[in-house]
């Protein structure tokens, strides 16, 4: 009977269509190394919100697949004009979607001066200025606000620059202990964000909307990055003593409407 046992256990986990969705695109991470290249790309550099970290490229110090899970560990060092490095992971090029259901099982960082999230850009982001452009936040937390998950949406007209940005927060106190599944349904003039199946905030596009206020009808790209310091993450100082510090993901599933 263990095996049997075993096996079931293993279907209920294993990546899988659900009732109404197809799955159309994942990565379970069980292949070791550097993060599959058909699947992700990295930005590199100094990138926004006077973040303290230098994103790399392919460096195995700040992104890896190993037991089963994607890395991304910020490490105290300089590197190019940053006190930090990281790794910000992305899908551009390799998977971008214009609705779906998107699960990503992870476990967050819980050091002051942390900011891991788990967003989406639209391809035409730098031809596009932001935020006309258009972001979806799924997954935003930061080290000095613990255990406080965010879920945004950022247009032209509803942005944290004015204040105005559409969002909502759930806590969930063991996000640093345990993996949660951290979720977003996408569908025409919908977008509702969920922690374990839970939905905790739901955006409506409203009639006579322009892609001022709901840019959100075209292709976006997954982005899994841990950011340090900067404007948000970095309000409350940097406990630099804690680092390394990492962001695990488990999976990252997409799913389209059979």
């Amino acid at each position: 009977m263990k095996p049997l046992i075993f096996l079931a256990f293993a279907a209920v986990s294993a990546a899988a269509d659900l009732p109404g969705w197809k799955l159309v695109w994942s990565d379970e991470f069980d292949q070791a190394g550097r993060p599959n290249p058909d699947k992700w790309g990295y930005e590199e550099g100094l990138i926004r919100n006077n973040e303290k970290q230098f994103y790399t490229k392919d460096r195995r110090e700040n992104a890896r697949v190993e037991d089963g899970k994607l890395i991304i560990e910020a490490r105290k060092e300089a590197m190019k004009g940053g006190g930090f490095t990281s790794a910000s992971v992305i899908s551009k090029g390799h998977g971008e979607w214009s609705s779906g259901k998107f699960e990503i099982r992870a476990k967050l960082p819980a050091a002051r001066g942390t900011w891991p999230a788990i967003w989406m850009l639209p391809a035409d982001h730098g031809k596009v200025r932001w935020p006309l452009c258009g972001e979806i936040d799924i997954m935003e937390h930061v080290g000095h606000d613990a255990g406080k998950i965010h879920g945004t949406l950022h247009s032209e007209t509803f942005n944290h620059t004015k204040g105005t940005q559409r969002s909502g927060t759930l806590i969930t106190p063991t996000f640093a202990t345990d993996f949660h599944t951290y979720g977003m349904e996408w569908t025409d003039g919908r977008i509702a964000m969920s922690i374990d199946g839970k939905t905790y905030a739901t955006f409506n596009r409203k009639p006579g909307d322009t892609a001022k206020e709901w840019p959100f009808d075209k292709p976006f790209y997954l982005i899994l990055n841990l950011a340090i310091g900067g404007a948000w993450g970095g309000q409350k100082g940097i406990d630099e003593a804690a680092f390394p510090q990492r962001m695990e993901i488990d999976f990252v599933r997409v799913y389209q409407k059979k």
